[in-house]
């Protein structure tokens, strides 16, 4: 996963970090990893990635197997025929290697900057999934919602994929899996397990679907070191510089997520840190508790030495892997 900051008084430049980015993405298409994701906030004094699509056509111009999606984009930020083609379009790139994960945002300016009302975020996320699957079928797009109408509208190219490119949804409450359910998608789920994992379950259940047939995606760091107590204290400091950007945007935020109830079971997100045996335990147990089946692992936290991550990375292809495959 990649944020793509700048952490200020670092030795790189911004471009350093993009290059950097490129670079291990290129490498974890060799080493044999499944996917890059990349994650999207803007009017970040960082840098935090607030374009996706041009990293997205960069690294799929340096790779040939592995997928790219988002964990997340804010899919009411976006017009939803033009996302509808720069998709398409990063499909035919990458032939066919495109997924879009979808967040509906929560950060009041970011609405406000592109002329939308947060307290519209649900119409403007849900009208725009059902835009783009008609986008991307044969024939034009006829849609009439609250937040857009378009009538005789046809999008060129189709995507490689048939239907698109997959989708996942991100959910930290009940409402959010539901939606996930109701059209079909794979899960990006935050929070607690009994308001994210349990009712997405339940529901594709009660529609007689099999949620062994989805994908389950959770962001938790992976570290493979053989002395924590040198390694850790650096990504320990990388992750306090980052969760800080968080803290203001929840203080701006009308939602309350509160994930600490007394008979809650949070998802982990915190990292994984240890010599290879110790992280394969854990990654293990971790699948067989909550099902999931993808780990978006921080590629490049602010502020760390690329060359240190990507020795990391390496460490996790060829030590861990293997072991869980």
């Amino acid at each position: 996963m990649y944020d793509c900051r700048l952490r200020p008084g670092s030795d790189l430049t911004m471009r350093d970090v993009y290059t950097a980015v490129v670079r291990q993405a290129a490498a974890a298409d060799k080493l044999g990893f499944d996917f890059i994701w990349f994650t999207e906030h803007h009017f970040v004094e960082d840098g935090y990635l607030p374009a996706f699509q041009p990293v997205a056509g960069a690294v799929a111009a340096v790779t040939e197997r592995i997928r790219i999606s988002n964990d997340i984009a804010l899919l009411p930020l976006y017009h939803p025929i033009r996302l509808a083609e720069e998709l398409a379009v990063l499909d035919q790139l990458s032939n066919g290697r495109m997924e879009f994960g979808i967040g509906m945002g929560y950060v009041p300016k970011e609405f406000e900057a592109f002329g939308h009302d947060v307290r519209h975020r649900v119409s403007l996320t849900e009208e725009a999934i059902e835009i783009m699957r008609q986008a991307w079928s044969d024939g034009p797009v006829d849609f009439a919602g609250k937040r857009y109408r378009i009538s005789g509208v046809e999008v060129f190219p189709k995507p490689v994929q048939p239907g698109g490119p997959p989708l996942w949804i991100a959910a930290m409450k009940e409402p959010g899996a539901l939606r996930a359910a109701r059209y079909g998608t794979h899960l990006l789920p935050q929070g607690n397990r009994a308001e994210v994992l349990d009712p997405w379950r339940n529901a594709l259940l009660a529609e007689g679907r099999d949620p062994s047939d989805y994908r389950v995606g959770v962001a938790r760091g992976i570290l493979v070191t053989d002395d924590p107590e040198r390694d850790w204290p650096q990504i320990r400091d990388a992750e306090r510089y980052k969760m800080k950007v968080y803290e203001r945007f929840f203080t701006e935020t009308p939602d309350t997520y509160t994930f600490a109830k007394r008979d809650a079971q949070p998802i982990p997100q915190t990292w994984i840190v240890g010599d290879a045996d110790h992280v394969v335990a854990e990654i293990e147990a971790f699948r067989q508790e909550y099902g999931v089946t993808d780990i978006g692992m921080a590629g490049l936290p602010p502020g760390i030495d690329p060359d240190f991550m990507a020795a990391n990375l390496e460490r996790i292809a060829t030590e861990v892997l293997p072991r869980l495959r």
